[in-house]
């Protein structure tokens, strides 16, 4: 009975597609379309990242990974190309992935880290692939590796147990599983603690072998480098002249760690064994530490306040001798990242977002008679509707990755004299080919408040203006992150596109690249002007003729996500259904759940606790406004989420459900706030686009 049930159910819906497929002229047989982007081929596309341009600045090793759906997992290759052009050519294996490659300083070998012993540890390659041979024999796995440029040494990073945890104290007790905690960061992002941290640790190296013996250089210390969850070797850099390095740490713990941002630039002599904070009374984040070709300098990125992970990025600079810093982009209203220096140490090259893209900035300098460096002057290198990623030098070019929200990221060279751009490396070219994509329409819209607002309008492929089609609000997260030329591979816009949606994705307040007023006004008023912006966007779109206004959607992740909750109590009829992943929905509760609290108290201005604050916990929270639900919601959240928490989406699903919402949870216990595994991510697709077919056409 049960099964003569399951095929009834399957037939129907069967018809009910079939039925969709002609009154909507085919517009969801994305799924089976050899020529739209599809949830299984955007799996299919292969990810090209971590270029580094060899000594002699004439190529590039390069990762391209890619995914094999059925086994759900995936492998990176290790490419090769010429900086002039020609054909990458794979220099691995492929039989298993490589971590980490690099140039040896002398250019002979290529360094790399990879699982092929038994641990993680370090291998060297000749520069054609040949010639495999393991460095090191660590009695623990690492990471974040780094030649020394003397190639004396070697730095790379190592688990240690520095705390004791309740099997260590009851060893009589093998099979108990319990945790204790007495401080805050018990959790980060989707791990507990295991009262182990990240050490920075060096090793003598000669001859292409690492000796068996390292220095842990923060022996004993609870802290880690570089910092966790998401930073990597770009937090660890080497001196010139190989007898110091420089490391980004954050040396706080428990309560201190969660409430601040104040990282710091720490230098450890070789020599000496001693370690020198260079950053001492800079408050905010300072990152990515980077030698000047020569040694004279030092740059990294520095934020001002502490507490607030997305104040703008300036660039400070260091003199060496003297020990006298300065930030060189100070008086721009603009933030910044992955620093290039020049050879002759005059200019950098950066990262900038610039209205919705990001682009490369070049910053003439010049030596002021007390040793500092100044900015001399500033212009924008490349134009374009882009995202440039990463510049690093190779001779008398740039060397990076480029995307757009049609395209993924390829490595591109541009030319320092002439600006010319050439694509280097091909990994997607044939697959893309055989695609059709959306137009995407770049519109600048009238906020409430007088101001112009860009926001992308993405449209299907073969888009018809005769035809009217259902047309989903997208909502950033963040809530600064910019709506730039980002290929996602969840929340793809050519994607929803290929599925006959008209996407509108505004550049709502709070967002990086139109100047930090624009940046700094989300704070403290999440459901105020950001959520007029949403309105005014998907409202003046919606005047287009091709727009259909009885098929209209919400749907956003994290802040996002939290928007499509807020939305759903303010939206007075404009929308048929929403789709929330990992939202805010509770302000008190989330508050008190999640783990990097300084993002909460910037944001949202402080405990929910604090008589000041009734108010604005009030006014944001957008539990407080469940009475005025009424349309249909799908709520997707994960088990390792710790920053928004599982229950903020489970509270939400509960109150649709109690008020007789039509609605869903989709629930996964392996993820945290993204979905990174090939085949949950597929189904989250079909999942996404079967919640709004259902509603929307």
């Amino acid at each position: 009975m049960i099964a003569f049930d399951n095929i009834v159910q399957q037939l129907m819906h069967m018809k009910a597609l079939l039925m969709t497929l002609c009154l909507f002229g085919g517009l969801s047989l994305a799924y089976g379309q050899s020529d739209r982007l599809t949830p299984e081929n955007l799996w299919k596309l292969n990810r090209v990242y971590g270029e580094q341009v060899s000594p002699d600045g004439k190529t590039v090793i390069y990762a391209k990974k890619s995914y094999k759906l059925k086994e759900d997992k995936g492998t990176a290759h290790l490419m090769k190309v010429a900086v002039d052009g020609g054909s990458p050519i794979q220099i691995s294996d492929g039989k298993t992935s490589i971590y980490d490659a690099q140039w040896r300083p002398d250019g002979k070998k290529i360094g790399f880290l990879s699982t092929a012993s038994g641990s993680m540890q370090l291998w060297e390659m000749n520069p054609d692939g040949s010639g495999m041979v393991q460095v090191s024999s660590f009695d623990t796995d690492i990471s974040n590796f780094h030649y020394a440029p003397d190639m004396k040494h070697i730095s790379f990073t190592v688990e240690v147990k520095v705390e004791e945890s309740l099997a260590d104290k009851y060893p009589d007790l093998p099979k108990a599983t319990g945790k204790a905690y007495d401080n805050l960061m018990y959790r980060h992002w989707t791990q507990w603690h295991d009262y182990s941290y990240q050490h920075v640790a060096i090793a003598a190296y000669s001859d292409g072998k690492a000796n068996a013996e390292y220095t842990d250089i923060m022996a004993g210390q609870p802290y880690d480098a570089p910092m966790m969850p998401f930073g990597g070797g770009e937090q660890i850099a080497w001196n010139p002249n190989g007898k110091s390095l420089v490391y980004v740490c954050k040396k706080k713990v428990g309560k201190e760690y969660a409430v601040s941002t104040n990282s710091e630039l720490w230098s450890y002599d070789l020599a000496s064994k001693t370690t020198k904070n260079l950053t001492e009374g800079m408050m905010g984040y300072d990152n990515n530490p980077v030698f000047s070709p020569k040694g004279n300098y030092l740059a990294w990125l520095s934020m001002r306040k502490d507490g607030f992970e997305s104040d703008k990025n300036e660039i400070w600079v260091m003199n060496m001798t003297s020990g006298a810093k300065k930030s060189i982009t100070e008086t721009l209203d603009q933030t910044f990242s992955s620093i290039t220096w020049s050879a002759d140490e005059t200019m950098i090259y950066a990262i900038s977002d610039v209205k919705a893209t990001h682009q490369i900035m070049k910053l003439t300098l010049t030596a002021k008679q007390d040793g500092l460096l100044t900015l001399k002057s500033h212009e924008q290198f490349s134009t374009g509707d882009h995202n440039i990623n990463s510049a690093a030098l190779a001779g008398s070019k740039l060397v990076g990755s480029k995307n757009t929200m049609s395209k993924p990221a390829e490595l591109y060279t541009w030319d320092l004299k002439t600006k010319a751009e050439s694509q280097l490396s091909h990994a997607n070219d044939k697959m893309l080919a055989s695609m059709k994509m959306g137009k995407v329409e770049k519109r600048m819209i009238k906020t409430t408040d007088g101001l112009d607002m860009l926001t992308w309008v993405i449209y299907p492929p073969d888009f018809d203006p005769n035809k009217k089609y259902p047309t989903l609000l997208y909502c950033q997260g963040g809530p600064q992150s910019a709506v730039s030329q980002f290929f996602s591979y969840r929340w793809n816009f050519q994607l929803m596109a290929a599925n006959g949606y008209i996407v509108v994705a505004p550049n709502r307040r709070g967002l990086p690249g139109f100047g930090q007023k624009w940046n700094d006004d989300i704070s403290k008023d999440w459901g105020g002007q950001a959520m007029k912006d949403y309105l005014s966007a998907i409202d003046e779109v919606s005047k287009e003729p091709f727009v259909d206004k009885d098929k209209r959607g919400a749907v956003g992740a994290s802040y996002g996500g939290y928007s499509v909750y807020y939305l759903a109590g303010i939206h007075e009829g404009r929308f048929k259904c929403f789709i929330s992943h990992c939202g805010l929905f509770n302000l008190e509760s989330w508050y008190a759940s999640t783990e990097e609290l300084f993002f909460a108290n910037w944001d949202i201005g402080g405990p929910y606790w604090d008589p000041a604050m009734k108010d604005s916990f009030i006014k944001n929270s957008p539990h407080r406004m469940v009475e005025k639900w009424d349309t249909p919601i799908m709520v997707i959240h994960n088990e390792l989420d710790f920053r928004v928490p599982l229950n903020q989406g489970l509270e939400a699903f509960t109150a649709a459900q109690l008020k007789g919402i039509p609605s869903k949870l989709l629930y996964y216990p392996d993820e945290g706030h993204w979905v990174l595994k090939p085949q949950n991510g597929v189904m989250w697709h079909r999942e996404f686009y079967d919640w709004l077919d259902t509603y929307l056409k």
